[in-house]
Order: C-alpha cells, then sequence, then structure tokens
C-alpha cells in the first residue's frame, strides 16, 4: 500500500487556533491519503500584542512550533533556523502560506529542497511594483514554485499578468467559514439586540461589520440611511479611527443606532444574525480594493442577506447569492434599501441563497478538499 504523501504547510497565521481550520481540515478530508503538519510560530506580535502559541487538543493536525525574528514586520519577519529541519524530513510537498514578496516566503522557498514541490498562496490583487529587495524575493518565489494559489478570482486575474506566473500550475480557490459556528440563530440575534437595549420588536437593522475606515463606505451607507423614509435600524460592529465620526452621525438618530466595538470572533456570529441584511459599501482607492470580504461569507453562513458593492472580489464572493451595487452611487443603496426593508420575503429569499452558497462554496471541507486537489494536480504534473 502507498504511504501517504507527507504535506508540511507553514504559516504566520497558524500562531491563532481560529487560522489553523485550513490545516486542520487538510488533515481530516484527506485522511489515508495525505500526512499534515503545520508549522507555526511559539510567539508572534499581532496587530493587538504577543500572540503565544496555544495548543487545542481536539486539532487532528501535527503541530511544529518553530522560532520566529522581526515578528512586528509582516513584510520583514522570518523562521527559525529550525524551518530548515521541518520542510526536508520526506516531505512531499511544503505550502506556503505566505505572501511571495516577504521576507518569510522567499526564507520557506530557499529552505525547501530543491525536489519537493513548493505552493504558496497570496491575497494580492492589486497590480504593484516592489521595490528592492521585495521584488527580487517575489521573483525567485514564483521561478521556484511548483504552482500558486489565489484567494481570490481578482488576485488571479491580477497575478496572471506578472512575470512568471502564467508559466506556472495555479488555482483560484476561496477563503472558508467555519459553517457550524455561523449558522442562522434568531434566537442569538434577539438576545444580541435585547443587549443593545433594543427590548422590542421594530424596524428591520441594517448592520456593518468591519474597519471603521473611509475605505469601507461607512460615509456612503450613512448617506444612504439618511435619505431612507422607510423606518430602519442601524448597527455597526468593529472599531477603527471613524468611530467618532460615527458615534456623531449616530447621535441624531437617538435609538434607532448602536455602535458596538471590542466584538471578539467567536461572538460575531450572534451580531450577525441581530441584522436582517448585512451592507458591505467598500469604497476602491489607488492603494486597496476589497480582497475577499470574510464578512460576506460569515454573513451568509449566517442566513443574513448581503449588500455590497462592486470593489475588488466581492462580485466574485457574492455571486448571484446577494445585492452587487455601485461603490459611488448613494441613491442606488438607498433605493435597494427600502425595497429589501419593505420585503420579508426578498430578504427571506436572499437568506435562503446566501446560506447554500456558504455551505457549498465556502465550508471549510470544500476548501480543503480544492487545496489537496490542487496538490495532488502538482505532484502528478512532477512525476
Amino acid at each position: 500500500m502507498k504511504r501517504p504523501w507527507k504535506l508540511v504547510t507553514v504559516s504566520h497565521s497558524y500562531v491563532v487556533t481560529l487560522n489553523r481550520r485550513l490545516a486542520n481540515e487538510m488533515t481530516r478530508v484527506g485522511a489515508g491519503r495525505w500526512d499534515v503538519t503545520a508549522v507555526a510560530p511559539r510567539a508572534f506580535h499581532g496587530d493587538l500584542g504577543p500572540l503565544v502559541l496555544q495548543r487545542d487538543a481536539t486539532e487532528s493536525v501535527n503541530l511544529e512550533a518553530v522560532r520566529v525574528f522581526f515578528s512586528r514586520s509582516l513584510h520583514g519577519f522570518v523562521y527559525g533556523p529550525e524551518l530548515r529541519a521541518r520542510l526536508s524530513d520526506g516531505v512531499d510537498l511544503v505550502h506556503a502560506w505566505e505572501e511571495p514578496y516577504v521576507f518569510s516566503g522567499l526564507e520557506v522557498a530557499l529552505l525547501t529542497p530543491r525536489h519537493v514541490p513548493l505552493v504558496f498562496c497570496t491575497f494580492q490583487n492589486l497590480a504593484k511594483r516592489y521595490p528592492p529587495p521585495f521584488a527580487q524575493a517575489e521573483r525567485f518565489v514564483v521561478r521556484r514554485a511548483a504552482g500558486w494559489i489565489a484567494w481570490g478570482q481578482t488576485v488571479h486575474d491580477t497575478l496572471l499578468a506578472r512575470p512568471g506566473y502564467a508559466l506556472r500550475p495555479s488555482r483560484f480557490i476561496p477563503v472558508g467559514v467555519d459553517v457550524e459556528h455561523f449558522q442562522p440563530s434568531p434566537e442569538a440575534g434577539r438576545a444580541f439586540r435585547e443587549g443593545l437595549g433594543w427590548k422590542h420588536e421594530g424596524p428591520p437593522v441594517v448592520g456593518c461589520l468591519g474597519r471603521f475606515v473611509p475605505e469601507k463606505g461607512l460615509r456612503l451607507l450613512m448617506g444612504a440611511l439618511d435619505a431612507l423614509r422607510t423606518p430602519w435600524r442601524a448597527l455597526f460592529v468593529g472599531g477603527g479611527p471613524m468611530e467618532g465620526e460615527l458615534r456623531a452621525w449616530a447621535e441624531r438618530h437617538g435609538d434607532s443606532v448602536r455602535i458596538v466595538t471590542g466584538v471578539k470572533h467567536a461572538e460575531v456570529p450572534r451580531a450577525l444574525n441581530a441584522m436582517d441584511v448585512l451592507c458591505a459599501p467598500s469604497q476602491t482607492t489607488p492603494a486597496w480594493k476589497e480582497q475577499f470580504g470574510r464578512m460576506l461569507a460569515e454573513a451568509f453562513a449566517c442566513g443574513v442577506p448581503v449588500f455590497a458593492s462592486d470593489s475588488g472580489e466581492i462580485p466574485h464572493t457574492v455571486g448571484d447569492a446577494g445585492r452587487i451595487l455601485p461603490e459611488a452611487d448613494g441613491n442606488a443603496w438607498t433605493a435597494a434599501l427600502a425595497e429589501l426593508l419593505e420585503s420579508p420575503a426578498l430578504r427571506q429569499e436572499l437568506a435562503a441563497r446566501g446560506r447554500e452558497r456558504a455551505t457549498s462554496r465556502f465550508a471549510w471541507p470544500v476548501v480543503a478538499r480544492a487545496h489537496l486537489d490542487f496538490f495532488e494536480q502538482v505532484l502528478q504534473r512532477g512525476t
């Protein structure tokens, strides 16, 4: 009987237990065909402070911890020298969940034995020109790779035009969502609203989830709500530099608006279930456009209708399960919201379509299987 292929997947994101879902699902769906090891930092400097690797006894993946250095910089951090041994001990394929232009991505490419295929994945959906030495790092990693995965259709389309990318096998695979943790729960939504002081049923709740920054389209949404004649309530969940402006606007609407900050990821399903529609009016800038929109897949999984702009990857994430609106047309947003708020049947239809899209396209077992199928394609191409 043929032994399972040995896969090593490396990512600084694996320092967080939740981010190891891909590695764990690849272990489960690939049982008997794949032996999966995840390499994670022992500790990493996160956005909100130091992160220390926590092991979960329920995880199925083999987890290996290594040191990292200079982790305050996502572009400049590197793994410790013990990474070399993790990548060379009978390994059949290395998967690098690191961008190809950063030092850690270059390091994985350099330390992977020459006879072992390397597959990297990337979120980059802008046609950027990197300064030295990042441009040289990207070129080396692309030449060294046996294939690459794009975390979005716009990522794939953008990178095919860059030197070397079209010469390697590639695949677009969406980001996954836990469709068991994120699922419809009217009771949880009702409890969340009551906790905010909305103790009685009222108008439908228009929701927004994410960073409070201009590129997330908060000003457009506030303007669209101001123009509505249909009764509404609004729930903003997140945090960021626009919080003061958002609260000043909310004061003009009294009990109709709630702003909630500091919500942990485990509590996000309750917040989503408190909404009757999730709005994501993201705004493209010269330096940014929406890469995937994790909140969209999470809302779908919770059975929450989605209205989103046509920025970046959003139309591919939403597909025909939600409503895509022009990112700069406030009148279109007002009209669409009025239609939805006045139609329980439309809300129910979009909720069902969203949940089906989440389970068939974004569920972690589906995403993990797509990865393993591509890895097998790469291995078979090399034989």
